[in-house]
Protein backbone atom coordinates (compact mmCIF):
# COMPACT_ATOMS: atom_id res chain seq x y z
CA UNK A 1 0.00 0.00 0.00
CA UNK A 2 1.26 3.48 -0.82
CA UNK A 3 0.43 5.17 2.69
CA UNK A 4 2.45 2.45 4.31
CA UNK A 5 5.17 3.24 2.29
CA UNK A 6 4.73 7.06 2.49
CA UNK A 7 4.07 7.09 6.59
CA UNK A 8 7.48 4.74 7.00
CA UNK A 9 9.49 7.11 4.90
CA UNK A 10 7.95 10.27 6.28
CA UNK A 11 9.38 8.75 9.72
CA UNK A 12 12.69 7.57 8.19
CA UNK A 13 12.32 3.91 8.48
CA UNK A 14 12.29 3.60 4.93
CA UNK A 15 14.84 1.31 2.59
CA UNK A 16 16.94 4.81 2.37
CA UNK A 17 18.89 6.31 5.62
CA UNK A 18 17.39 9.74 5.24
CA UNK A 19 18.79 11.61 8.00
CA UNK A 20 23.03 11.18 8.07
CA UNK A 21 25.16 9.85 10.36
CA UNK A 22 26.38 10.40 13.85
CA UNK A 23 26.08 13.69 15.81
CA UNK A 24 24.63 15.84 12.52
CA UNK A 25 22.05 12.51 11.54
CA UNK A 26 21.00 12.36 15.19
CA UNK A 27 19.85 16.47 14.80
CA UNK A 28 18.05 15.73 11.23
CA UNK A 29 16.29 12.72 12.61
CA UNK A 30 14.96 14.48 16.19
CA UNK A 31 14.45 18.21 14.29
CA UNK A 32 12.32 16.01 11.46
CA UNK A 33 10.61 13.71 14.10
CA UNK A 34 9.57 16.57 15.80
CA UNK A 35 10.05 14.82 19.75
CA UNK A 36 12.22 11.96 20.86
CA UNK A 37 10.22 10.12 23.73
CA UNK A 38 12.00 10.30 26.96
CA UNK A 39 11.72 6.73 28.98
CA UNK A 40 13.38 5.11 31.78
CA UNK A 41 12.74 1.28 30.87
CA UNK A 42 16.17 -0.08 30.48
CA UNK A 43 15.24 -3.40 29.37
CA UNK A 44 16.73 -2.86 26.27
CA UNK A 45 18.16 -0.32 25.68
CA UNK A 46 15.73 3.28 26.99
CA UNK A 47 13.57 4.90 24.64
CA UNK A 48 15.35 8.09 23.57
CA UNK A 49 18.31 6.22 22.48
CA UNK A 50 16.65 3.43 20.62
CA UNK A 51 14.50 5.82 18.34
CA UNK A 52 17.60 7.19 17.02
CA UNK A 53 19.75 4.20 16.71
CA UNK A 54 16.89 2.78 14.87
CA UNK A 55 17.41 5.47 12.40
CA UNK A 56 20.73 6.64 12.30
CA UNK A 57 24.17 4.86 11.50
CA UNK A 58 26.92 5.81 14.03
CA UNK A 59 24.37 7.01 16.38
CA UNK A 60 26.41 6.95 19.81
CA UNK A 61 24.33 7.61 23.41
CA UNK A 62 26.11 10.54 24.02
CA UNK A 63 24.96 12.14 21.27
CA UNK A 64 21.83 13.42 23.13
CA UNK A 65 23.67 15.24 26.13
CA UNK A 66 26.70 16.86 23.30
CA UNK A 67 23.12 18.46 21.74
CA UNK A 68 21.61 19.39 24.87
CA UNK A 69 24.65 21.15 26.48
CA UNK A 70 25.04 22.41 22.78
CA UNK A 71 21.96 24.25 22.90
CA UNK A 72 20.60 22.81 20.17
CA UNK A 73 17.91 20.56 21.78
CA UNK A 74 16.20 20.33 25.30
CA UNK A 75 14.10 18.65 27.23
CA UNK A 76 10.65 19.10 28.15
CA UNK A 77 7.14 17.74 27.32
CA UNK A 78 5.86 17.03 23.92
CA UNK A 79 2.66 13.90 24.71
CA UNK A 80 5.21 12.68 27.12
CA UNK A 81 8.74 13.55 28.60
CA UNK A 82 10.95 14.06 25.09
CA UNK A 83 13.76 15.57 23.92
CA UNK A 84 13.07 18.51 21.20
CA UNK A 85 14.81 20.73 18.60
CA UNK A 86 15.35 24.22 20.32
CA UNK A 87 14.28 25.60 17.01
CA UNK A 88 10.62 25.11 18.89
CA UNK A 89 11.25 26.32 22.07
CA UNK A 90 9.02 29.02 22.06
CA UNK A 91 6.19 26.34 21.57
CA UNK A 92 6.78 24.71 24.77
CA UNK A 93 6.28 27.85 26.39
CA UNK A 94 2.24 27.75 26.94
CA UNK A 95 2.74 24.33 29.13
CA UNK A 96 5.45 26.36 31.34
CA UNK A 97 3.33 30.05 31.84
CA UNK A 98 0.18 27.29 32.48
CA UNK A 99 2.18 26.14 35.06
CA UNK A 100 3.77 29.52 36.45
CA UNK A 101 0.19 30.66 36.94
CA UNK A 102 -0.97 27.75 38.48
CA UNK A 103 -3.52 25.98 36.37
CA UNK A 104 -2.14 22.75 36.15
CA UNK A 105 -3.93 20.05 38.91
CA UNK A 106 -0.51 19.03 39.57
CA UNK A 107 2.01 20.86 41.86
CA UNK A 108 -0.61 22.69 44.11
CA UNK A 109 0.62 21.55 47.02
CA UNK A 110 4.61 22.85 46.58
CA UNK A 111 7.03 24.25 49.34
CA UNK A 112 7.46 27.66 47.67
CA UNK A 113 10.68 28.06 50.48
CA UNK A 114 12.31 25.11 48.71
CA UNK A 115 11.55 26.23 45.13
CA UNK A 116 13.69 29.53 46.08
CA UNK A 117 16.15 27.68 48.14
CA UNK A 118 16.75 25.12 45.14
CA UNK A 119 16.73 27.97 42.61
CA UNK A 120 19.43 30.47 44.35
CA UNK A 121 21.41 26.93 44.87
CA UNK A 122 21.22 26.64 41.10
CA UNK A 123 21.86 30.33 40.45
CA UNK A 124 24.82 30.33 42.64
CA UNK A 125 26.37 26.60 41.89
CA UNK A 126 25.87 26.96 37.79
CA UNK A 127 24.52 23.65 37.97
CA UNK A 128 22.75 20.74 40.21
CA UNK A 129 22.92 17.48 40.37
CA UNK A 130 19.82 15.74 41.22
CA UNK A 131 22.00 13.54 44.07
CA UNK A 132 22.98 17.40 45.34
CA UNK A 133 19.39 17.53 46.48
CA UNK A 134 19.96 14.77 49.26
CA UNK A 135 20.58 17.01 51.52
CA UNK A 136 19.19 20.49 52.04
CA UNK A 137 21.73 23.22 52.66
CA UNK A 138 20.82 23.83 56.34
CA UNK A 139 22.12 19.82 56.67
CA UNK A 140 18.88 18.98 58.38
CA UNK A 141 18.40 15.78 56.34
CA UNK A 142 17.36 14.14 53.50
CA UNK A 143 14.39 15.99 52.62
CA UNK A 144 14.80 15.00 48.29
CA UNK A 145 14.06 11.50 49.48
CA UNK A 146 10.98 12.17 51.33
CA UNK A 147 9.42 14.12 48.02
CA UNK A 148 8.77 17.59 48.63
CA UNK A 149 12.42 18.75 47.62
CA UNK A 150 11.61 16.64 44.38
CA UNK A 151 8.17 18.30 43.60
CA UNK A 152 9.53 21.42 43.87
CA UNK A 153 12.43 20.77 41.64
CA UNK A 154 10.05 19.24 39.22
CA UNK A 155 7.48 22.55 39.04
CA UNK A 156 10.59 24.43 38.53
CA UNK A 157 11.33 22.26 35.64
CA UNK A 158 7.75 22.39 34.37
CA UNK A 159 7.55 26.44 34.76
CA UNK A 160 11.12 26.88 32.76
CA UNK A 161 13.30 28.38 35.91
CA UNK A 162 15.73 25.78 35.09
CA UNK A 163 16.49 23.26 32.45
CA UNK A 164 18.20 19.95 32.23
CA UNK A 165 21.66 20.38 30.75
CA UNK A 166 22.36 16.58 30.41
CA UNK A 167 21.92 13.11 31.71
CA UNK A 168 24.17 10.26 33.29
CA UNK A 169 22.04 7.32 33.25
CA UNK A 170 19.03 9.04 34.79
CA UNK A 171 20.59 11.73 36.90
CA UNK A 172 19.99 15.06 35.77
CA UNK A 173 22.10 18.38 35.51
CA UNK A 174 20.06 21.14 36.24
CA UNK A 175 21.05 25.13 35.17
CA UNK A 176 19.62 28.35 34.69
CA UNK A 177 18.12 28.45 31.09
CA UNK A 178 20.41 31.27 30.36
CA UNK A 179 22.88 29.19 30.40
CA UNK A 180 21.54 26.96 27.80
CA UNK A 181 19.25 28.42 25.47
CA UNK A 182 21.55 30.29 22.37
CA UNK A 183 21.35 33.78 21.83
CA UNK A 184 18.11 34.64 19.52
CA UNK A 185 16.20 31.73 20.22
CA UNK A 186 12.92 33.00 19.83
CA UNK A 187 11.15 33.49 23.44
CA UNK A 188 7.38 34.47 21.87
CA UNK A 189 4.44 32.71 23.05
CA UNK A 190 2.46 31.28 19.86
CA UNK A 191 -0.72 32.32 19.56
CA UNK A 192 -3.50 29.70 19.08
CA UNK A 193 -3.21 29.68 15.36
CA UNK A 194 0.63 29.72 15.49
CA UNK A 195 0.35 26.54 17.92
CA UNK A 196 -1.79 24.83 15.70
CA UNK A 197 0.21 25.19 12.80
CA UNK A 198 3.16 24.32 14.48
CA UNK A 199 1.21 20.44 15.40
CA UNK A 200 0.29 20.31 12.03
CA UNK A 201 3.28 20.82 10.24
CA UNK A 202 5.08 18.26 12.75
CA UNK A 203 2.06 15.53 11.57
CA UNK A 204 2.57 16.19 8.05
CA UNK A 205 6.63 16.10 7.87
CA UNK A 206 6.79 13.41 10.62
CA UNK A 207 4.18 11.29 9.76
CA UNK A 208 3.08 11.85 5.79
CA UNK A 209 -0.05 10.30 6.74
CA UNK A 210 -2.21 10.89 10.13
CA UNK A 211 -5.65 11.22 11.36
CA UNK A 212 -7.08 13.40 12.88
CA UNK A 213 -7.68 11.60 16.36
CA UNK A 214 -3.66 11.50 16.10
CA UNK A 215 -3.27 15.01 15.83
CA UNK A 216 -6.29 15.91 18.27
CA UNK A 217 -4.73 13.54 20.67
CA UNK A 218 -4.49 15.41 24.07
CA UNK A 219 -4.65 18.59 22.61
CA UNK A 220 -6.92 20.35 25.17
CA UNK A 221 -8.92 23.51 25.33
CA UNK A 222 -11.55 24.05 22.36
CA UNK A 223 -9.89 27.41 20.75
CA UNK A 224 -6.93 25.13 19.86
CA UNK A 225 -9.24 21.98 18.96
CA UNK A 226 -11.33 24.28 16.36
CA UNK A 227 -8.29 25.88 15.07
CA UNK A 228 -6.55 22.54 14.05
CA UNK A 229 -9.59 21.82 12.23
CA UNK A 230 -10.24 24.59 10.70
CA UNK A 231 -6.08 24.76 9.24
CA UNK A 232 -6.42 21.08 8.19
CA UNK A 233 -9.41 22.21 6.04
CA UNK A 234 -7.33 25.00 4.50
CA UNK A 235 -4.69 22.78 3.34
CA UNK A 236 -7.10 20.46 2.16
CA UNK A 237 -8.20 23.34 0.11
CA UNK A 238 -4.82 24.51 -0.92
CA UNK A 239 -4.17 20.80 -2.40
CA UNK A 240 -1.08 20.50 0.47
CA UNK A 241 -3.20 17.24 1.90
CA UNK A 242 -5.63 14.70 0.84
CA UNK A 243 -8.13 12.68 2.67
CA UNK A 244 -7.94 9.35 2.10
CA UNK A 245 -10.47 7.25 0.80
CA UNK A 246 -10.33 4.33 2.66
CA UNK A 247 -12.96 3.29 5.30
CA UNK A 248 -10.46 1.36 7.07
CA UNK A 249 -8.19 4.75 7.59
CA UNK A 250 -11.72 6.97 8.89
CA UNK A 251 -10.63 10.50 8.73
CA UNK A 252 -7.13 10.41 7.96
CA UNK A 253 -5.29 12.10 5.42
CA UNK A 254 -1.83 12.27 3.39
CA UNK A 255 0.28 14.83 2.41
CA UNK A 256 0.40 15.44 -1.52
CA UNK A 257 3.48 15.06 -3.05
CA UNK A 258 4.99 13.58 -0.20
CA UNK A 259 8.06 11.54 -0.27
CA UNK A 260 6.02 8.81 -2.61
CA UNK A 261 5.92 5.11 -2.95
CA UNK A 262 9.50 3.76 -3.00
CA UNK A 263 10.49 0.29 -4.41
CA UNK A 264 11.62 -2.64 -1.93
CA UNK A 265 14.59 -3.80 -2.56
CA UNK A 266 15.55 -7.16 -1.44
CA UNK A 267 19.50 -6.44 -1.29
CA UNK A 268 19.22 -3.98 0.55
CA UNK A 269 16.46 -4.64 2.98
CA UNK A 270 17.06 -4.98 6.33
CA UNK A 271 14.49 -6.14 9.84
CA UNK A 272 14.06 -3.26 12.39
CA UNK A 273 13.77 -3.95 16.02
CA UNK A 274 12.20 -0.79 16.92
CA UNK A 275 11.37 0.56 20.90
CA UNK A 276 7.73 0.01 21.64
CA UNK A 277 7.94 4.04 22.20
CA UNK A 278 9.00 4.68 18.81
CA UNK A 279 7.52 7.82 17.30
CA UNK A 280 6.19 5.38 14.31
CA UNK A 281 4.40 2.59 16.92
CA UNK A 282 3.18 4.97 19.53
CA UNK A 283 -0.20 6.21 17.98
CA UNK A 284 -1.58 2.22 18.76
CA UNK A 285 -5.26 2.72 17.00
CA UNK A 286 -3.04 4.15 13.92
CA UNK A 287 -0.87 1.23 13.91
CA UNK A 288 -3.92 -1.06 13.93
CA UNK A 289 -5.79 0.66 10.84
CA UNK A 290 -2.72 1.07 8.48
CA UNK A 291 -0.57 -1.73 8.86
CA UNK A 292 -2.98 -3.99 10.55
CA UNK A 293 -0.20 -4.69 13.43
CA UNK A 294 -2.21 -4.81 16.76
CA UNK A 295 0.55 -3.94 19.47
CA UNK A 296 0.51 -3.44 23.25
CA UNK A 297 3.81 -2.51 25.56
CA UNK A 298 2.90 -5.63 28.11
CA UNK A 299 5.37 -4.66 31.03
CA UNK A 300 2.32 -3.05 32.29
CA UNK A 301 0.14 -6.21 32.30
CA UNK A 302 0.30 -8.35 34.95
CA UNK A 303 2.44 -11.44 33.90
CA UNK A 304 -0.16 -13.72 34.26
CA UNK A 305 -2.39 -11.70 31.19
CA UNK A 306 0.81 -11.36 29.14
CA UNK A 307 0.64 -13.09 25.83
CA UNK A 308 3.68 -12.18 23.96
CA UNK A 309 6.14 -10.98 27.09
CA UNK A 310 7.18 -8.38 29.28
CA UNK A 311 9.11 -5.58 26.78
CA UNK A 312 8.20 -7.29 22.96
CA UNK A 313 9.99 -5.17 20.33
CA UNK A 314 7.95 -4.71 17.06
CA UNK A 315 9.73 -6.34 13.94
CA UNK A 316 9.28 -4.16 11.06
CA UNK A 317 10.24 -5.95 7.09
CA UNK A 318 9.64 -4.54 3.59
CA UNK A 319 7.05 -2.24 4.97
CA UNK A 320 4.79 -4.62 7.20
CA UNK A 321 5.06 -5.26 10.64
CA UNK A 322 5.23 -9.18 10.91
CA UNK A 323 5.75 -9.50 14.37
CA UNK A 324 7.29 -9.32 18.14
CA UNK A 325 10.10 -10.52 19.35
CA UNK A 326 10.97 -10.04 23.74
CA UNK A 327 14.31 -9.31 24.91
CA UNK A 328 15.99 -8.43 27.90
CA UNK A 329 19.66 -7.18 27.98
CA UNK A 330 22.38 -8.21 30.79
CA UNK A 331 24.68 -5.62 31.14
CA UNK A 332 26.45 -7.33 33.68
CA UNK A 333 26.97 -10.19 31.82
CA UNK A 334 27.03 -8.46 28.69
CA UNK A 335 24.34 -10.70 27.27
CA UNK A 336 21.27 -10.32 25.29
CA UNK A 337 18.26 -12.66 26.62
CA UNK A 338 15.56 -13.52 23.37
CA UNK A 339 13.47 -14.97 25.68
CA UNK A 340 10.30 -15.66 22.81
CA UNK A 341 9.14 -14.76 19.12
CA UNK A 342 6.15 -14.16 17.77
CA UNK A 343 5.37 -13.90 14.10
CA UNK A 344 2.26 -12.54 12.83
CA UNK A 345 -0.01 -15.45 12.21
CA UNK A 346 -0.73 -15.10 8.32
CA UNK A 347 2.79 -14.32 7.35
CA UNK A 348 5.62 -16.42 6.48
CA UNK A 349 8.90 -16.33 7.11
CA UNK A 350 11.66 -17.08 4.03
CA UNK A 351 15.37 -17.66 4.73
CA UNK A 352 16.41 -13.76 3.96
CA UNK A 353 14.24 -12.21 6.72
CA UNK A 354 15.49 -14.90 9.10
CA UNK A 355 19.39 -14.09 8.28
CA UNK A 356 18.11 -10.46 8.76
CA UNK A 357 16.74 -11.28 11.74
CA UNK A 358 19.75 -12.75 13.07
CA UNK A 359 21.78 -9.66 11.76
CA UNK A 360 19.30 -7.13 13.43
CA UNK A 361 19.05 -9.36 16.89
CA UNK A 362 23.54 -9.19 16.95
CA UNK A 363 23.68 -5.15 16.03
CA UNK A 364 20.76 -5.06 19.33
CA UNK A 365 22.87 -6.95 21.69
CA UNK A 366 26.08 -4.55 20.18
CA UNK A 367 24.18 -1.60 21.07
CA UNK A 368 23.18 -2.74 24.42
CA UNK A 369 26.83 -3.31 25.04
CA UNK A 370 26.43 -7.19 25.45
CA UNK A 371 28.85 -9.74 23.24
CA UNK A 372 26.62 -12.77 23.53
CA UNK A 373 22.92 -13.77 22.60
CA UNK A 374 21.46 -16.03 24.45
Amino acid sequence: MRWRELALASQGLGPRKRFGKGLAGTLAALEHLGYVQIDTLSVVERAHHHVLWSRVPGYCLPHLNQLSSAGKIFEYWFHAAAYLPMRDYRFALPRMLSFRRGESPYFQSVDKTLMAEILARVRGEGVLKTRDLKESSKGKGLWWDHGPGRRALDKLFMQGDVMIRERNGMEKLYVLPEQLLPAGVNQQEPNTEEMAAYLLDNAMRAHGVFSLGQLLHLRTGKPLRNALRELLQARLEQGAVQKLDDPALPETYAVVGGHGATRRSQAGAEVRLLSPFDNGVIHRERLLQMFNFEYRLESYVPATQRKYGYFCLPILWQGHFVGRIDCKADRAAARLHVHSLHLEPDWAPDALFQQRLQDAISELARFCGCTAVQ
